[in-house]
């Protein structure tokens, strides 16, 4: 065994410690995947879009059927994306120093947003002392009737998470 000292760098992640906390980050993974896909001259875009269609391995052809055209749409989403990890390839988590570990989740749906199957996508990211612990963004199993059945989905799946984190503590 060899102490290599403190951790600055784990499976494309660098830790840089300080006095509030621990930040994390992919700027060099970010900045060598714009480099390899051609893109590190590119525009950078404010936001990323939200994916409602299936990125596809057949990007480079001309669409000749429905399928097709929807994997050159898949193409510009991941242009897209790109460009906006360009915007701000130092972007990170930051873990602050908190010895209060209270639990608080937030959820989120969106009531039939899949115009292909009129599923709704449910949300919840979890907080353990002012950090990010746990998210997930899901497609629902069933298709929901109301904007109510559907935030009640998703309501239900976020005090499960956050009931599991509080016994996980406990």
């Amino acid at each position: 065994m060899k102490d290599l000292g403190d951790l600055k760098y784990f499976l494309g992640i660098e830790v840089a410690r300080s006095t509030t906390g621990i930040f994390l980050s992919q700027r060099k993974y970010i900045l060598d995947l714009l480099t390899e896909t051609g893109m590190l001259g590119c525009k950078p875009a404010d936001t990323p879009i939200e994916m409602n269609h299936k990125l596809c391995e057949y990007m480079d052809q001309e669409p000749t059927n429905k399928e097709q055209y929807q994997c050159l749409v898949g193409r510009n989403a991941v242009d897209r994306i790109l460009r906006y990890l360009k915007s701000a390839p130092g972007k990170g988590l930051m873990f602050s120093k908190n010895r209060d570990l209270k639990v608080v989740g937030y959820t989120d749906a969106n009531w039939a947003g899949s115009v292909t199957d009129r599923r709704s996508t449910s949300s919840y990211f979890t907080f353990v002392g002012g950090n990010l612990a746990t998210w997930r963004s899901k497609k629902q199993n069933v298709v929901s009737r109301s904007n109510a059945e559907a935030e009640y989905r998703r309501m239900a799946h976020g005090v499960c998470e956050l009931l599991w984190i509080r016994r996980l503590l406990t």
